[in-house]
C-alpha cells in the first residue's frame, strides 16, 4: 500500500527555511514532470519559473529555449488552452471562509 503525504491546505508556508525546501523539492519534481512529459508525449515543453529571490530557472525540450519562444510568440495569440490560479483553484480545491485557504477537493 502506497501512502502519500499531501498538504492538506494550500496556503502560502509562513516558516522562510521550510518554504525554501518546498520550494526546491518542487521545482525539482516540476522539472522532472516537464521533462517526462516531453519525452514521453513527444511534446515541446518550456518552463519559467522565477525563484522568490527573481532569479530564472528555465526547462527547454528544446536545444534552445528561443526556439520554444518564437513559437509561443505566433501562437499565443489565440491559444488553445489558458490557465490562471483563480481558474485552477477553483477546480481543484476548496476555499475556505473568510481566510481564503484551501484545501483539496474530495475525489
Amino acid at each position: 500500500m502506497l501512502f502519500l503525504a499531501v498538504r492538506k491546505r494550500l496556503e502560502k508556508i509562513p516558516d522562510d527555511q521550510e518554504r525554501q525546501a518546498v520550494f526546491l523539492k518542487r521545482k525539482n519534481m516540476l522539472l522532472r514532470k516537464a521533462m517526462e512529459l516531453s519525452v514521453l508525449c513527444d511534446c515541446e515543453v518550456g518552463l519559467m519559473l522565477f525563484n522568490p529571490a527573481g532569479s530564472l530557472v528555465q526547462y527547454s525540450s528544446q536545444p534552445e529555449m528561443d526556439q520554444l519562444l518564437t513559437k509561443y510568440s505566433k501562437a499565443c495569440i489565440h491559444p488553445h488552452e489558458r490557465h490562471t490560479n483563480e481558474e485552477l483553484l477553483q477546480r481543484y480545491f476548496v476555499v475556505d471562509g473568510a481566510d481564503s485557504t484551501c484545501r483539496a477537493r474530495p475525489g
